[in-house]
């Protein structure tokens, strides 16, 4: 266990929740003292990263429920949990899927309160760390994690509100424009990203190091004509070719027999995310730090209990388009439980899952139906409540397949191939016939990321997420931004609701 979850456990539990600056105990000279120090720095960070790892009500980046993970990943075509014909499920994912989300929906209110005491947490760890004049990767730290959120806000909710101290009432904190949102992220990024450490696992594990801070880039520049009208593909390129400084490489595919889905590669979604192509994760072990449940809470209930040991949700499915996707050699199919022959264990009264789903919402969907993930196979220790998977937030296949894309979008497509067809070979397929198309990389990022949450913003990026697939109609523009919560417009006057909604 690395020093920032050690710092997790042992002293953030002291003061977890308390928010109000005002109520430290030590004088000022104490204060800087202690924030100068190893221990104090990586405790005013810890209460950072502490906001990370998915947890209940919506906390976290991913590993838990109806939060971030869930409004980016439920409104796409990769998965949805339905409501069932045995009264099970709330109508919110189907509603998310079918796009008929409204401003007062919970899962919005809980992403955005996330990111913003996350923000809370960054600008104060920002100040103590300053004003006590620490280690300058500390500090870098702390705006690195500061950008992140900011990125992961304006990527949602377009327009948001913006401050960098936390001198404000809610009420009184200004709305700023995406581009201007945007700035400010590159710019505290360029500025801060070099004087991260280059270290690589160990004390580094789940933090920002270098490589990291370049991958945040380059998805910020990936996604920068969609953000600002401006494309940066040249830039986005140049952040990923800084991240290969760092030595990651693709993690094995072979087969083994001893895994439960057979190859290796499901290495990347266990108790430890390998550090060979991890670039960001999430550290988990549930009820002590986040949790993971995304396995547990797509098997059904018996079946959660005969393949992994703990009960399951009986939750999320895949829509039968999406995995039609995966051709039958590609060792990434295996995430997908089906049939009565399922990839993955097969103990005597399994669950056989059928593809087929007929309804989401009214009457829903019966027990059975939709194909299930299993892409996390459950890591121990694990309860009803999840399991300890780690979760990996960036990963080096990603590079790549960014860089394919780069040079897709400005017009190299015999330079792209051979990073897709990189990807591609570790899944077990051939190398592509000719150059690759956008639509090429389009799926292989589908197929590579899936249940990763990246889809909704490839499919934004690919004008892809607002045409009808499945349940789900064609829908306008507007769609492309979620709405700002009706708690955050009703509790700050300066707000302006997004269009549409």
């Amino acid at each position: 266990m690395n020093r920032i979850v050690i710092t997790i456990i042992l002293i953030l539990a002291l003061f977890s929740g308390c928010t109000d600056v005002e109520e430290t105990v030590y004088d000022n000279y104490a204060a800087e003292e202690f924030y100068a120090s190893e221990e104090g720095s990586d405790a005013a960070l810890a209460s950072v990263y502490e906001q990370i790892p998915g947890n209940w009500n919506g906390v976290g980046y991913a590993g838990a429920d109806r939060g971030w993970y869930d409004i980016n990943s439920m409104s796409t075509d990769e998965q949805v949990v339905p409501h069932r014909t045995t009264g099970d499920w709330e109508l919110t994912y189907a509603k998310l899927h079918k796009r008929e989300w409204l401003p007062s929906h919970q899962y919005f209110n809980n992403a955005w309160n996330w990111l913003y005491e996350s923000v809370f947490q960054a600008n104060l760890a920002i100040k103590q760390l300053e004003t006590a004049g620490a280690d300058p990767s500390k500090i870098a730290e702390a705006r690195v994690l500061r950008a992140f959120f900011y990125y992961l806000l304006m990527d949602a909710f377009g327009n948001v509100p913006f401050y960098k101290e936390n001198n404000m009432a809610a009420d009184q904190i200004p709305q700023k424009n995406r581009a201007e949102i945007y700035e400010f992220v590159v710019s505290e990024l360029k500025e801060y990203v070099d004087d991260l450490p280059a270290k690589k696992a160990g004390d580094y594990y789940g933090r920002f190091n270098k490589w990291a801070g370049y991958t945040l880039l380059a998805k910020v520049y990936l996604n920068a004509e969609v953000y600002t009208g401006e494309a940066k593909w040249q830039e986005c390129l140049e952040a990923c070719r800084k991240v290969e400084e760092g030595g990651y490489s693709l993690h094995s595919g072979a087969m083994d027999e001893s895994h439960p889905l057979g190859s290796r590669y499901f290495e990347l979604f266990g108790d430890k995310c390998p550090n060979d192509e991890t670039i960001l994760a999430i550290y988990t072990t549930v009820n002590v730090v986040g949790r993971n449940i995304m396995t547990i809470r797509s098997l059904g209930g018996t079946d959660g209990t005969l393949l992994a040991g703990s009960n399951g949700w009986n939750g999320t499915i895949v829509p039968k388009d999406f995995l039609k996707k995966f051709s039958d050699n590609d060792i990434r199919k295996r995430q997908f439980r089906y049939g009565s022959d399922p990839y993955g264990p097969q103990p005597e009264g399994f669950m056989e899952y059928s593809l087929e789903v007929n309804n989401l919402d009214n009457p829903g969907a019966a027990p059975n139906a939709g194909a299930r993930n299993q892409k996390f196979w459950p890591a121990e220790p694990m309860t009803g409540g999840g399991a300890s998977n780690d979760f990996p937030i960036y990963r080096y296949a990603d590079i790549l397949l960014m860089k394919a894309e780069s040079h897709v979008r400005m017009g190299s497509s015999g330079a792209a191939k051979s990073f897709i067809d990189q990807v591609r070979e570790r899944a077990g397929l051939e190398p592509l016939d000719g150059a690759p198309t956008l639509e090429d990389i389009y799926w292989e990022r589908g197929r590579e990321l899936a249940f990763e949450g990246h889809r909704r913003q490839d499919m934004i990026r690919f004008g892809k997420f607002t045409e009808a697939h499945g349940f789900a109609p064609a829908v306008d523009d507007h769609y492309r931004l979620f709405p700002i919560p009706t708690s955050a417009l009703n509790e700050n006057p300066n707000l302006t609701q997004n269009p549409g909604y």
